[in-house]
């Protein structure tokens, strides 16, 4: 075989490999983001649908307007999700101003991969919004739209608010985000360990990958319930604080 045409063979490899890395790069920024801007608005368009016909997911709990004070600790096992909260399906919006005005998530239940590419997802067997325990929420943090992809700029105070259609729940994320490992899973209990919740309480856990491009850890913010208010008295305040 000739210099020539291994010259012209290995410079055709190269090539191929580098189309290849281009179209998987295309995938990974560009495509991903498409379908899952289109997934994403479909799970909406349910919700507003659901809403609008009065099919609510799950009954308001009354909640205290400041934080909830921690109770004598007792035992405590995660509580079953709202029979209402249908596999796979959309049951609220969820907004952190913070990642800016126009930052809207629909939460979906459970956390597979084909839910994770629609939007938020609910882990399976945590609290309800709004209800005593720990509402425990995951998403991406780069591709299919790259929902949590400011995850590092929460800091304490900043507003989570989510509504199931009747309901405004307002959180408040109480420290910066901790980082740990996948296999950390009492990050959310009812009273996530390393919170420094000391008791039950109202909760919000926050969870996605770490670093920003790979999953070989975990970025968790925690909050707590601060305010609720019936959806038609408006917008929270906290929209704009």
């Amino acid at each position: 075989m000739s210099v020539r045409l291994i010259v012209r063979t290995f410079s055709e490899l190269c090539i191929t490999v580098g189309a290849l890395i281009i179209l998987f790069v295309v995938y990974v920024l560009f495509w991903t983001g498409v379908k899952a801007a289109g997934a994403t608005e479909g799970q909406i368009d349910d919700l507003q649908n659901q809403w609008a016909h009065g099919a609510v997911t799950a009954p308001a709990p009354q909640a205290p307007a400041e934080p909830p004070k921690p109770e004598p600790p007792k035992p405590t096992a995660p509580a079953a999700a709202p029979k209402a909260y249908r596999d796979g399906k959309p049951f609220a919006m969820l907004y952190i101003p913070r990642f800016g005005k126009d930052w809207e998530w629909p939460v979906l239940e459970n956390t597979e991969v084909k839910t994770l590419q629609k939007g938020l997802g609910h882990y399976r067997g945590t609290a309800a919004a709004g209800a005593t325990g720990n509402f425990a929420v995951a998403g991406h943090r780069r591709t299919y739209g790259d929902p949590f992809k400011d995850f590092p700029k929460l800091r304490p105070g900043d507003a989570v608010i989510v509504t199931d259609g009747t309901t405004w729940f307002t959180y408040r994320i109480d420290k910066k985000p901790y980082r740990t490992v996948p296999s950390d899973v009492g990050v959310i209990d009812p009273v996530p360990r390393k919170s420094g919740f000391d008791g039950p309480g109202r909760y919000l856990t926050l969870t996605t990958c770490e670093p920003e491009w790979g999953s070989s850890h975990r970025l968790i913010a925690w909050a707590h319930l601060d305010a609720t208010q019936p959806v038609t008295d408006g917008k929270p305040a906290a929209f704009h604080s």
